[in-house]
């Protein structure tokens, strides 16, 4: 049973727990496997996410563990009957999926909360400037490209807790410019105006090696010089740290 592809899965980069852990090796017996994951939190499994972790919660669900150690019924009730076997056999260390070596994460996502419910638009707008920029960022530097954004608001009113919009692109990128767009496109079209805004989140999704993407040739000089502003913004960041250089307007944005 090969272990790493069940707890490499999780394609955020952020790390599975608050604190270092020791990854099991891929000879692990699965008794060891299940020991290892019980006190992690639910989160850390693959296949469930911060929205599934917030609903298990509400009913005692809060590690693994407990995932491990509640009914897969009881899981299929509240999970759906697919999603609920899934996190039982996961939580029991089982996964039957091939492990691919050094595979590019499927998605990867950016959060930003405000300090106090946000009703101004230009903040909202500040928030997704500074959300894209980072992911292309982080997209670069991995040597990926998306072929999706989604974008999530969080609002303030309980009674409509939140609202999604995803857009695929013309053609798989990790160029800001045109996250931006698109990220700025998906704003609009969720008509906020004076929403009281918690949170937003941005995820870019259906990521794969740069290498295998292709772009359509411009004419335009602009794109050109975009593209070359960009890759001198991506070394001053990689000598001097992602906050060396960040497009000027996203400094209003609450850090």
């Amino acid at each position: 049973m090969r272990v790493s592809g069940l707890l490499g899965w999780s394609q955020q980069w952020r790390p599975l727990s608050p604190r270092p852990a020791q990854r099991p090796s891929s000879e692990t017996p699965p008794y060891d496997v299940a020991a290892f994951l019980r006190p992690q939190r639910a989160a850390a499994l693959p296949g469930v996410g911060p929205a599934t972790a917030r609903s298990l919660s509400r009913y005692g669900i809060y590690s693994v563990g407990d995932i491990a150690d509640t009914p897969l019924v009881t899981l299929q009730r509240l999970l759906g009957t697919a999603a609920g076997r899934q996190a039982h056999d996961r939580s029991h260390g089982r996964d039957d999926r091939l492990v691919v070596p050094q595979a590019v994460p499927r998605s990867a996502s950016a959060e930003h909360r405000f300090d106090v419910d946000e009703l101004n638009p230009d903040q909202h707008r500040q928030a997704v400037l500074g959300l894209v920029d980072e992911l292309g960022a982080r997209m670069r530097s991995e040597n990926s490209v998306c072929c999706a954004i989604t974008l999530a608001v969080r609002y303030a009113d309980r009674t409509h807790t939140h609202t999604t919009r995803t857009r695929t692109l013309t053609e798989p990128t990790a160029h800001t410019s045109a996250l931006t767009k698109t990220g700025l496109a998906l704003l609009a079209s969720l008509g906020l105006q004076r929403a009281r805004v918690r949170a937003i989140s941005v995820r870019v999704e259906r990521l794969q090696p740069a290498e295998t993407a292709t772009h359509q040739l411009t004419l335009d000089p602009t794109d050109e010089r975009i593209r070359d502003l960009e890759a001198v913004i991506d070394r001053a960041r990689a000598r001097y740290g992602y906050r060396a250089a960040r497009p000027a307007s996203t400094h209003g944005r609450a850090n």
